[in-house]
């Protein structure tokens, strides 16, 4: 077989594989076919944004007002993309952004219009899971467009990955634009600035300092992860993802840290942490004890003792997660990470 046939027997291939995934919808219960799984296929990065590119915005968890959506507005159009913003804007039922329904019908709605170029997720919070099943990709799946956001959007981030083999933005979300951008802190307008540079197709570059709880070492591959308690929920359902040859990158907010080490066991036991290429272990932010039962604990202590057993490099305190320094991550793409004494790098290959 010359190349040419090879190349095109193989994307037929990939194409019918991804079809069958999604004729039910976003349920995604097909996930191998002939052996060959969904998850072995290569991943797709969507079109770069151009100037006048239109950006849609929207609720798929939590609420927003117009109002607060305004400093994200000037900042997006300050960098010359035009913005569209969803029915779920303003909508309230509860903690969620408008009923199940109506976010599924707003996310639905900008999956399917070709002029949105990208959807920026307004907020996080709860509530992806609840319509993650209901959302139907085929349309996005033949002409792909950049979904960003992060924290409960690490939902779509891991379904699009494992069904759709296509790559997405995690980064901060609307409700993260500081009020005045040119007064806010430097880790704030950095991590909003990679937001563009990912959107554009720049190369993505980032570094952080040495610590001496990283294992150093070298590695290549697809950069997959968020928030941990959200990946972990997703196991056995049509969201799960297989971490083997990847790089994985984690973060959290609010736990326990009994409820960490949990976690990590789940991972342990679920074998999502021995076939890593590396991990990155981002911001664990305002994590807690209980004091009448402390678990004795940090999640410093807790992540080293899970992965002392394997050879991966793992690095601490990478600018991702709930805090300031939250940079833009192309989710899916093939990345290098280098952890030596100097400190981190992870850019884009």
């Amino acid at each position: 077989m010359n190349r040419k046939s090879f190349v095109g027997t193989f994307l037929a291939l990939a194409s019918g594989l991804r079809s069958l995934a999604h004729d039910a919808g976003g349920g995604s219960q097909a996930c191998s076919v002939g052996g060959a799984r969904m998850d072995t296929l290569p991943i797709t990065l969507p079109p770069f944004l151009k100037p006048e590119d239109l950006i849609g915005i929207c609720c798929g968890s939590g609420f927003i007002t117009e109002k607060e959506l305004q400093p994200s507005l000037q900042v997006l159009t300050g960098w010359g993309f035009k913005t569209q913003l969803g029915q779920t804007i303003g909508k309230k039922d509860g903690m969620f952004g408008g009923t199940d329904e109506e976010r599924t019908a707003d996310i639905q709605h900008m999956l399917d219009n070709p002029e949105v170029k990208a959807i920026l997720f307004a907020r996080g919070g709860y509530g992806m899971v609840r319509i993650i099943d209901n959302l139907n990709f085929t349309a996005f799946m033949k002409a792909p467009k950049w979904l960003i956001g992060f924290s409960d959007v690490t939902v779509i981030h891991a379904h699009i990955h494992r069904n759709c083999r296509i790559a997405s933005i995690h980064s901060k979300m609307c409700n993260s634009f500081p009020d005045d951008f040119s007064k806010a802190e430097p880790d704030i307008q950095h991590s909003i600035l990679s937001i563009r540079t990912a959107l554009v197709g720049e190369p993505m570059d980032f570094t952080a300092p040495y610590s001496p709880l990283n294992r150093p070492g070298q590695a290549s591959g697809q950069l997959i992860g968020g928030n941990l308690r959200t990946l972990e929920n997703l196991a056995g359902t049509a969201s799960d993802f297989s971490t083997e040859g990847k790089i994985l990158f984690i973060e959290d907010v609010e736990e326990y840290y009994y409820n960490l080490d949990r976690m990590l066991w789940n991972f342990r036991r679920t074998g999502k942490l021995e076939k890593l290429k590396g991990l990155i272990v981002g911001g664990f932010v305002r994590m807690m004890d209980d004091p009448k039962e402390p678990f004795g604990k940090n999640h410093y202590d807790i992540i080293t003792f899970h992965t002392k057993d394997y050879a991966y490099p793992v690095c601490f305190d990478f600018p991702v997660g709930h805090q300031h320094n939250n940079v833009a991550l192309r989710y899916g793409q093939e990345h290098r990470l280098d952890v030596d004494h100097g400190g981190i790098r992870l850019t884009t290959v």
